[in-house]
């Protein structure tokens, strides 16, 4: 059975690390000039080289001839650690992962109180080290801080601000880094020679962009390419079908379309690729990706291939006559639409139909016309004046101007306006919202500052309806009291809200409400009062008693009923369903 490429081409020194100097030449200066910390903090993306650079480390420390920046090989420690070696019991490696508790980190400290069986130092790489708790990482903050001399930790983690602070401060941190394209295709290209595989053009640069700049994901899809292909040369078509992404020839194909402006080819080209099952959202960043390289091919002329690495000369000199086609100003604006499109095809139910639509828009942007032939636009018949019309047509009066609706009103508002138009307002509040005009019932003006009206409230408890929303999602009922005060007197006002103060009765209607109560109890009657015009209308001096009835009748009967008629009529404004009286009627 065949071992993986990513562990058979595992470095085994930091002269053999790619893509990582930042890091390689500090730990390098470091064990030459025996200044090595007691612990160190490796973070950075997965398949970059936290693990390995630990072991190579603990090689380093542990070497024969070390601590030295270039192991030996050959000494036991060297052996054990390499790529098929089997360990050492000195450099411990813990998944913290699955050992991330307080116990476990009590079972490190006890181990590391043990001088190391052979070597110079016991090594701890703790992987994963994001995994432990921070219960966990309590447990081990006094060792980490204080460790024996014969004692050195490594962390690895791919998040190192889930890291406690207190540990990540007793630490030296190194930040790795993704791998430049550039370095893993050469890279990659130096494993195949290793490896004996033949690659047709244009298969590498997808295996570096399948990897992301990890260099154990890039190995890992060179691997199943090889693995997978049924002839002894990795061919093209092979790593595109395996890798999901679109063919070259198919993006040339849609952007030429697209440049010619003719909707019929590029509808045409865009079937195609549908109907290869290609992923739309996929298509829609490869496209995007190849719009990206045309920018980059005529803005850079000659020097593309080199900002382009692995791009056959044939490609390149296709692209570039498509990008002088074109231009970079349509590409660029073709490129923003693409990443509009693609931002809002996440979790559509149709990301196909949204594909089509983003070739019409970049058939809009490029600014031609998207039909197949042209069609004669269809214009209005208009009688000819020298055949048809024997009379002259009168003049057309010149069109006046239109006054712009968000005109500043002429006059400014004044309270004594305002007041005047409240009862007007809030008739056209009941029109549109009959639960508003409730809660302003009883209501007055009391007073205008500015833009700034003070309503009064019977109470603030009605108020509160002001602030619910007339309906999800839209705005406040306050809002409907402002577009009301507008529609009517034609400014836009803001309006706070207070409470009215309450009024004591007038004397003449406390000896109203004396005088009638008594007859009415004697009655058996419910209590009236009688209007507050009455007081105007005749003297309460001179109100005669009412007389009681001999039979009794009714809560409101005979006499007592014209009391509440009136109360009916003249204060709450109604009518009564029958005019007849009640007495009458029986």
């Amino acid at each position: 059975m065949a071992t993986a490429l990513y562990r058979r081409y595992r470095p085994e020194s930091f002269a053999e690390l790619i893509g990582q100097a930042h890091v390689t030449d500090p730990l390098r200066h470091a064990l030459s000039a025996d200044r090595v910390n007691h612990a160190y903090l490796f973070s950075g993306p997965r398949g970059c080289g936290k693990t390995t650079s630990a072991r190579i480390l603990a090689r380093c420390l542990n070497c024969a001839e070390g601590p030295t920046d270039t192991p030996c090989g050959v000494c036991p420690s060297c052996v054990e650690l390499s790529r098929d070696g089997g360990g050492s019991l000195d450099v411990v490696e813990i998944d913290a992962a699955s050992h991330n508790g307080v116990d476990d980190a009590r079972d490190l400290r006890e181990r590391a109180v043990f001088a190391p069986a052979r070597d110079r130092y016991k090594i701890f790489i703790l992987d994963e080290a994001h995994m432990v708790t921070q219960q966990g990482f309590n447990a081990l903050l006094k060792i980490v801080e204080e460790p024996p001399e014969h004692v050195k930790f490594i962390f690895a983690t791919t998040e190192p601000e889930k890291v406690i602070g207190t540990i990540r401060s007793r630490t030296h941190h190194y930040p790795f880094r993704l791998v430049p394209p550039s370095e893993l295709l050469t890279y990659i290209e130096q494993v195949c020679s290793s490896e004996g595989v033949n690659v047709e053009e244009g298969v590498l640069p997808l295996v570096v962009r399948a990897g992301g700049g990890s260099v154990r994901d890039t190995l890992s899809v060179l691997d199943q390419l090889i693995a997978g292909s049924p002839d002894p040369t990795v061919t093209y078509d092979h790593a595109i079908g395996l890798l999901g992404y679109t063919h070259g020839e198919l993006l040339a194909e849609v952007m030429t379309a697209l440049a010619s402006g003719v909707g019929s080819d590029t509808f045409h080209a865009l079937h195609k690729v549908i109907h290869t099952g290609q992923d739309p959202r996929r298509f829609g960043e490869d496209l995007l990706e190849y719009v990206r390289d045309l920018i980059i091919v005529d803005q850079a002329g000659q020097e593309a291939g080199e900002l382009l690495p692995g791009t056959s000369a044939a490609t390149l000199e296709g692209m570039r006559s498509l990008a002088q086609g074109m231009g970079t100003p349509t590409l660029s604006s073709m490129a923003d639409v693409m990443a509009e499109a693609l931002a809002s095809m996440t979790g559509a139910t149709s990301p196909t139909l949204h594909l089509e639509l983003l070739m019409a828009r970049l058939l809009v942007s490029r600014g031609q016309a998207a039909v197949t032939a042209p069609v004669a636009p269809s214009r209005p018949v208009v009688a000819e004046p020298a055949q048809l019309v024997q009379e002259p047509s009168p003049p057309v009066p010149a069109p006046t101007p239109e006054v712009a609706a968000d005109a500043p009103p002429a006059h400014p508002l004044s309270e004594a306006a305002m007041i005047d138009a409240w009862p007007e307002i809030l008739e056209a509040i009941g029109e549109k919202k009959r639960g508003v005009w409730s809660a302003l019932v009883g209501t007055e003006v009391m007073g205008l500052e500015e833009d700034v009206v003070t309503i009064g409230f019977p109470s603030l408890t009605s108020a509160e309806l002001l602030k619910k929303p007339q309906g999800p999602g839209l705005a406040a009922n306050a809002e409907l009291v402002r577009e009301a005060i507008l529609a009517t007197t034609g400014h836009r006002v803001r309006f706070k809200v207070q409470e009215l103060p309450t009024t004591e009765p007038t004397p003449g209607e406390a000896l109203a409400v004396e005088e009638v109560a008594p007859a009415s109890e004697a009655a058996g009657s419910w209590p009236t009062v009688l209007p507050p015009q009455a007081e105007a209308a005749s003297p309460p001096e001179e109100v005669e008693p009412l007389v009681e009835p001999e039979v009794p009748t009714g809560p409101v009967a005979g006499e007592l009923s014209q009391v509440g008629e009136a109360v009916i009529r003249e204060v709450l404004g109604g009518e009564l369903i029958s005019e007849k009286r009640i007495d009458e009627e029986n």
